[in-house]
């Protein structure tokens, strides 16, 4: 593993991730909905999906996942479930003049954390990504647990350059909005993107 594979590594994911996708439409949809809080948990639940799938197609353990896809189908309408139901959240979620920047309700950091690990690991499209990167850019028989460490560590922090940029704009865009009724819209209409989220993943 030298500098240029980790540069085209990094280049590669940052790219992808960037990407509008699911995970990314979930963390708009709910930022803009219910403010910051609570995004750092559900954004590390998506980027601990690619690291996990990332050690899977690192250790050729790909064929070994697909034998246990009874269980990556229980976590992918777990996770579709649980975005539905935040997507209901925002859709009948109480609003005010003063209520801009976030709504007031306290959600549990560990579900929002599984359901963002539901949504990256019940997408197929990060499986393929990792899959068919890995043998391009790392040579997998000389890999070891320093390699792949290395190279979860670039991807937890690309995630959290790409993640970062899209918090901080809707999170910016949300501010914009200070009426009742437009606060309103805004939150139905993050209601229906993350549901349409929860129905893409559901359905892959």
């Amino acid at each position: 593993m030298d500098f240029a594979g980790i540069g085209a590594f990094a280049a590669a994911l940052f790219i992808a991730a960037a990407s509008p996708g699911p995970g990314v439409a979930a963390l708009l949809a709910r930022v803009l909905g219910r403010g910051p809080r609570g995004a750092f948990a559900f954004t590390f639940g998506l980027a601990f999906g690619d690291v996990i799938w990332l050690a899977f197609a690192m250790a050729g353990l790909i064929a070994l996942a697909q034998s246990f896809a009874g269980l990556f189908l229980v976590v992918k309408y777990a996770g579709a479930a649980y975005l539905a139901y935040l997507a209901w959240r925002l859709w009948t979620a109480p609003v005010s003049g003063r209520d801009i920047h976030a709504d007031t309700r306290r959600e549990s950091p560990v579900k929002l954390f599984l359901a963002g690990l539901a949504v990256t690991m019940g997408n197929p499209k990060v499986m393929v990504f990792y899959v068919a990167l890995v043998p391009l850019i790392f040579d997998p028989t000389r890999l070891g647990l320093t390699g792949f460490v290395l190279a979860s560590l670039v991807a937890l922090a690309v995630l959290a350059v790409v993640f970062g940029i899209y918090i901080g704009l809707a999170a910016r865009a949300r501010r914009l909005f200070t009426s009742p009724r437009a606060l309103r819209l805004v939150n139905r209409g993050s209601g229906t993107v993350m549901a349409g989220a929860a129905i893409t993943i559901a359905t892959r």
